[in-house]
């Protein structure tokens, strides 16, 4: 959601097109969030539920988040060739800052819809300002200091798995925000929802900040051919890492009654926070996708970049329209607002009724509306930012 691209002229289009293709799968999860029939009583993922239509809707889903989050270090390196550090570091604090507040307030109210603020949501925005704000931190430190941290903290945070599973999930707040996700009591009603805690995110955030370095230092084939082969390695280690059953993802695999159920088990790896091999399950892809895109001038790449070069606007104007469209259907379905304002089988998201919605025929039907939607707001703002860039301001949207 966030974009640190290089100037206009200089832009890297295969880094716009890839965050616009997850940008537009994204908006495919948020709308079977709240409307889908199943939404509110049932996991997409539940292997005795599921159907593979379901299955995949939710699962192709899981390579939004980490290939916003590597991109957005990918970006940062390439704003770090016309930024002193000191201006880079002074940025990447100040934005980050602003990403979390914006987190805890108007993306929770349009994540919620609940005007008296029950719930603070630290979610994707909060992760990738918390990420920013360290590595502002860290980088004036070695090339290779940040990029060991980055692979320690990617290898490495599972094993905190086990410290949890010691203390059978009673660990303190403050290990809340670094690796597992819980709601912690603030005052009153009021309640702070950590879904996405910091660390695994961070890792992958310093990983894309190293990687940049291949789309300045490096010509163009020698970074293809990195990209491919580390996307390669990175799939491989995750099917030989999740067959072993032994590291890397809280929830083991298991033999289902066919095959189909058995892969679905193999492949449903943990997000939140993001174990190693789920990581490894999307980043993989993505560098195989950078290193192999070639026509990134055509008709179709052109319009997807459009999403891709404004993120943040992007992400927050399709959640407003979509929770707006939900409160409507909400109350022709003869509910009132004082009922909208109380339900929710969580207590989280209001205007939502349990075993209400829509079929998966209507998400997506409803998905390509909204795509289409914004396109045309994000294609006016992306001139806007173009025709106004001595704005400052808009640096941080």
């Amino acid at each position: 959601m966030t974009d640190f691209s290089p100037s206009v002229k200089n832009r890297i289009q295969s880094i716009d097109v890839l965050r616009g293709i997850v940008m537009i799968i994204m908006a495919l999860d948020h709308i079977r969030d709240y409307i889908h029939i199943d939404a509110m009583t049932d996991d997409p993922l539940n292997l005795a539920t599921t159907t593979p239509a379901l299955y995949f809707t939710r699962w192709i889903t899981h390579f939004c988040a980490p290939v916003f989050v590597f991109l957005s270090g990918i970006s940062i390196y390439l704003q770090s060739q016309r930024k002193t550090k000191k201006e880079l570091a002074r940025f990447l604090v100040s934005r980050g800052a602003w990403l979390i507040i914006a987190d805890l307030t108007f993306m929770s109210l349009g994540l919620t819809a609940d005007i008296h603020f029950d719930f603070f949501l630290l979610e994707t925005l909060w992760s990738i300002g918390i990420s920013m704000i360290i590595l502002g931190l860290l980088i004036r430190l070695p090339f290779k200091m940040i990029f060991a941290i980055g692979l320690i903290i990617l290898f490495g945070h599972n094993l905190l798995d086990l410290a949890e599973a010691a203390r059978g999930g009673n660990i303190p707040a403050w290990w809340q925000f670094m690796h597992s996700r819980g709601i912690i009591k603030l005052w009153g009603n009021h309640s702070l929802f950590i879904l996405y805690p910091f660390l695994p995110w961070t890792g992958l955030m310093l990983l894309g900040y190293c990687c940049g370095r291949l789309f300045t230092h490096a010509d163009l084939q020698r970074r293809k051919k990195i990209l491919l082969r580390a996307g390669i390695a990175a799939i491989l280690f995750f099917i030989t890492l999740r067959f072993a059953n032994i590291y890397g993802d809280p929830g083991p695999w298991n033999h289902q009654e066919n095959g189909v159920k058995t892969f679905f088990s193999f492949m449903n790896v943990q997000k939140y926070p993001p174990s190693l091999l789920f990581l490894c399950a999307t980043i993989g892809p993505a560098l195989i996708f950078l290193a192999l895109v070639k026509n990134t001038a055509g008709k179709l790449s052109t319009i997807i970049s459009v999403y891709g070069r404004v993120p943040f606007f992007y992400f927050i104007v399709h959640l407003y329209i979509l929770h707006l469209a939900q409160i409507i259907t909400y109350l022709a379905r003869g509910h009132s607002f004082a009922e909208g304002m109380k339900s929710s089988s969580s207590a989280i998201v209001k205007f939502t009724m349990p075993g209400e919605g829509y079929s998966l025929f209507a998400v997506y039907g409803i998905w390509i509306a909204l795509v289409f939607i914004m396109y045309l707001l994000c294609k006016w703002y992306d001139n806007y930012k173009k025709n106004h860039r001595e704005k400052w301001w808009l640096s941080y949207l």
